[in-house]
């Protein structure tokens, strides 16, 4: 398979949040509704230059080539007809190119991607699980049985007592086997994925990292992009053949589509807290506790016994000549803290006080307020 894309996990991410909200505010309300009544009125539909019957460009034809060869039937709008709609579907999708493919609704890719999916098989196992070939899923399936109850023959592979799996008939090697079991207990929750969660490689990744940063949750990540041998290797160990794939404490999850119904449900909250890995505190709520953790409040360089500028040292001098009780946090000591705070308050330099959750200002309005014998009756009250 090219290295550019795994691809039954491509580009969905871009279509499981409404993708009307994506359209740049200058973009029509009509518009919206036009675009996304075409992306909804056929289960496949393409948007393409020309025609099914007479493509304008080699990419369109080569896609509906495809289509056909899968035995697919699908819709079409030819965005050469209507230069609205060709510029809008950029701004809709936030894919800059066509032809693109879409899926009960959800953004597939263009030409380089489709054409990836169908010769590694994936793009027939999207229509098939979206109930569109034959081969669909069972309906009634449980979200968390849906990944761990997947067919494995014995022929396929079996399992070790300790629950690893035998590579003899895996159609991987032992180190291989170990290869793999050291990068997924590298990490509590070990995400591998098209990319890296800063520059994820395509939407379906993109997803996964939103959602477990959604859910607050810490996570290694390895970038199968980078590592043919992992990559092919994982498909057999986990017996799932896409990605990106979830582990949670050495436990297979299962793909994207289970970590959004997962998430929805609840049921990826509750999973992670019963294997004991709780969510990280978002930064926002870490700074509203510490801005609120005493009445009046100092974000400074260095500690009121050791100032480690000459803005702070003043700063502590005015509260302490005030005859102010207040409470402090070294800015140095943490940098999410001290880069976030200039955001949270919108004030970026330091140090910055707060009273009752407010911020007052810095050194020079402090002083001034000292000066003018503001500073203890505001901050007294």
């Amino acid at each position: 398979m090219a290295a550019g894309m795994t691809v039954i996990e491509t580009v969905k991410e871009m279509n499981e949040s409404p993708q009307v909200d994506r359209i740049n505010a200058r973009t029509n309300t009509g518009l919206k509704g036009k675009l996304q009544q075409l992306v909804d009125s056929k289960p496949i539909f393409l948007f393409m230059k020309g025609t099914p019957d007479q493509p304008r460009c080699g990419f369109s034809r080569k896609v509906v080539e495809v289509l056909k060869e899968v035995g697919m039937e699908f819709g079409s709008f030819d965005i050469l007809s209507d230069e609205e709609v060709r510029e809008g579907m950029k701004e809709f999708s936030n894919w800059p190119s066509f032809p693109q493919l879409y899926c009960k609704g959800e953004l597939l890719g263009g030409c380089d991607i489709t054409l990836e999916m169908h010769q590694s098989g994936e793009l027939k196992k999207v229509f098939e699980q979206h109930g569109l070939l034959s081969n669909t899923d069972n309906a009634g399936e449980s979200i968390v049985e849906k990944a761990a109850t997947q067919p494995k023959s014995e022929a396929e592979f079996s399992r070790s007592d300790n629950g690893g799996i035998a590579a003899d008939s895996m159609g991987i090697t032992e180190s291989l086997k170990s290869r793999l079991e050291t990068i997924i207990k590298s990490s509590p929750i070990l995400l591998f994925m098209n990319g890296t969660p800063e520059e994820p490689r395509c939407g379906f990744s993109v997803k996964a990292v939103e959602i477990l940063r959604e859910e607050g949750l810490e996570f290694g990540s390895f970038n199968i992009l980078t590592d043919k041998e992992v990559r092919e290797g994982l498909k057999t160990y986990s017996n799932w053949s896409s990605y990106p794939q979830l582990y949670m404490k050495d436990e297979f999850i299962g793909g994207s589509d289970i970590m959004i119904e997962m998430q929805k449900s609840g049921e990826l909250k509750k999973v992670s807290a019963e294997k004991g890995m709780m969510p990280k505190e978002s930064l926002e709520n870490r700074l509203k506790h510490l801005v609120n953790s005493s009445p009046l409040m100092l974000f400074m360089k260095g500690t009121p016994a050791a100032p480690r500028c000459g803005f702070s040292s003043k700063v502590v001098n005015a509260l302490r000549e005030e005859g102010l009780s207040f409470g402090y946090f070294d800015i140095l000591s943490d940098e999410e803290v001290r880069q976030g705070l200039k955001t949270y308050s919108n004030w970026p330099t330091f140090p910055q006080v707060y009273h009752k959750g407010e911020l007052i200002g810095g050194c020079d309005i402090v002083l001034e307020m000292h000066k003018s014998g503001e500073l203890k009756s505001t901050l007294a009250e």
